[in-house]
């Protein structure tokens, strides 16, 4: 192996990591997230035993995390020509994969929220004690808010890369 590949071997290592852990930020275990960081580094499509070898991982976690990333819509199965094993390929257009993991997490997370906090702002509508409607004010001012960001993603998710880095660009300049 020459320094480059060297280098490069390394850089790529500590990416996968490095994705790993972020990976559990998005609501992702980190395997599924270190496979996707391999499979969106890879030039080419891998089989599910170039991923099992690379990650140093089970045949079971490498199907299940694999899998997994396919239902998302991060991977797409490739099939050769000839060849009974499946490949896999990442998305890597990073615009369509943060338009994939917020609607993940907005169906995994924020909707589930969504519907216990205005559960909670109905039975705790009408309460006459000043905590009942102190409460009742508060989760109403929440179910508002995460609703409101809801749409906000929502929008920003349907708009074009190049249009909302310019929003973005404007929102923090």
């Amino acid at each position: 192996m020459n320094d480059e590949q060297q280098v490069l071997e390394e850089s790529r290592e500590r990416f996968i990591a490095q994705w790993g852990a972020l990976g559990t930020q998005w609501g992702i275990n980190r395997t599924m997230a270190q496979i996707h960081a391999l499979l969106m580094t890879a030039v080419d499509p891998l089989s599910t035993d170039e991923v099992m070898e690379a990650l140093q991982i089970s045949r079971g976690n490498a199907h299940t995390n694999l899998k997994e990333l396919v239902a998302w819509g991060l991977l797409r199965i490739v099939v050769r020509k000839g060849e009974r094993r499946e490949y896999f390929e990442a998305e890597k257009d990073v615009w369509k994969i943060f338009r994939i993991v917020a609607r993940e997490r907005k169906r995994r997370e924020i909707e589930p929220a969504l519907d216990v906090l205005h559960q909670c702002a109905a039975e705790s509508e009408g309460m006459k004690s000043a905590p009942g409607r102190e409460y009742h004010r508060q989760i109403r001012e929440l179910e508002e808010f995460v609703h409101f960001a809801s749409q906000v993603a929502d929008k920003i998710g349907l708009l074009q890369h190049g249009t909302a880095v310019k929003l973005a660009a404007k929102l923090v300049g």
